[in-house]
């Protein structure tokens, strides 16, 4: 997302600043936020023109013309997504906010249309033993079962080529010569493949330590087990633009508690809740990391709640990413079912 600091304005500047704001910045358009970066609306040269024309003077407000109803995407938008509101509205710019209004960026289409390729790399998880889907995995690494027409980890490294991260490490352990075999060195897919072997089970993090030197720069983690149609750009800017060491993507977690719950005090009832619904924020397997981490690492089997946990502890900041997209946890076999019965009305 294009850089928006210089077009921002507030509802008390006046229209020559306006004026300057949006002639100096190549978007051609103004966004206009509240103390709180809130987006309140948009400002363009033609709502200028008007203005004026309605007998506004340079040295007036623009809080009169601002249109405060601007068309905006969520950072959770895929990128189609927002190819689609832009071609259905006309826009050449989106605005991009995030769950609370708080403006994140702005997405140019005509940037959105151009190939890109970026550096950072994406290391994904392709070592484990996939138990629960027995008898499924004894003769197929999880990551290489079948969902629709392509492997899992097939259907992970395309979804994050379409945002233009094409540089993969895979961290193998179980059967590896399959998964080896089958991507090569990803020149098949548009994508560079380099892998690195777990002689022992590290754990969702420890595998890290074994590639500290590739890692120097900002990078993906994901467990090889998962489908989502998460906007990577968008969480890799969030990261960013945070300022973080680490970022978590979480996942909405609802528990209904199948009773009425009895709230008491000593032996008095105070009130019965009809099963109440708890929610929780859970890990959602993607992550995004700094180099410096890395250093945090053992050479041992290590986790990712353990390293969030000491990143907390040493007040390091960790921040999270909320997925609203599609998301699916291959873990059980009524899950590889689903994701089979999804698979074509998601990943078109």
């Amino acid at each position: 997302m294009k850089n928006y600091n210089k077009v921002l304005l507030k509802p008390n500047s006046i229209i020559k600043e306006a004026l300057q704001v949006i002639d100096s910045g190549a978007m051609k358009i103004a966004l206009v936020v509240d103390d709180a970066e809130k987006l309140i609306g948009t400002l363009t040269d033609g709502d200028i023109r008007r203005g004026l024309l309605n007998g506004l003077s340079l040295d007036d407000s623009i809080e009169s013309i601002i249109y405060k109803n601007p068309t905006v995407c969520s950072i959770e938008e895929t990128k189609e997504k927002i190819l689609e509101v832009a071609t259905a509205k006309k826009l050449y710019q989106v605005p991009i906010v995030d769950r609370d209004g708080k403006l994140v960026g702005v997405e140019e289409i005509n940037e959105l249309l151009k190939p890109t390729k970026k550096p950072n790399k994406v290391v994904l998880m392709a070592g484990g033993l996939g138990t629960r889907l027995r008898p499924l995995t004894e003769h197929t690494p999880k990551p290489m079962l079948k969902v629709g027409d392509k492997p899992i980890l097939e259907t992970i490294i395309l979804n994050f080529k379409r945002y233009g991260f094409t540089n993969i490490i895979l961290s193998v352990n179980y059967k590896s010569e399959m998964i080896e075999e089958h991507f090569k060195d990803g020149s098949e897919l548009g994508v560079n493949i380099e892998y690195v072997h777990e002689e022992k089970r590290m754990g969702t993090a420890g595998a890290l330590s074994l590639m500290r030197e590739k890692l120097d720069e900002p990078f993906f983690v994901m467990n090889g087990d998962l489908l989502t149609n998460i906007n990577f750009a968008h969480m890799l800017e969030y990261h960013l633009s945070h300022d973080a060491v680490a970022t978590m993507g979480v996942r909405e977690y609802d528990f209904q508690v199948p009773y009425g719950v009895v709230n008491v005090d000593g032996h008095q009832i105070l009130g019965i809740d009809e099963k109440p619904v708890h929610n929780f924020f859970v890990s959602g397997g993607v992550y995004v990391l700094s180099p410096e981490v890395l250093v945090t690492i053992p050479d041992a089997y290590y986790d990712m709640p353990t390293l969030f946990e000491r990143l907390i502890k040493e007040k390091r900041k960790a921040i999270s990413f909320p997925i609203h997209e599609y998301w699916l946890d291959i873990g059980q076999m009524s899950d590889f079912h689903r994701a089979n019965a999804e698979y074509h009305g998601v990943f078109k």
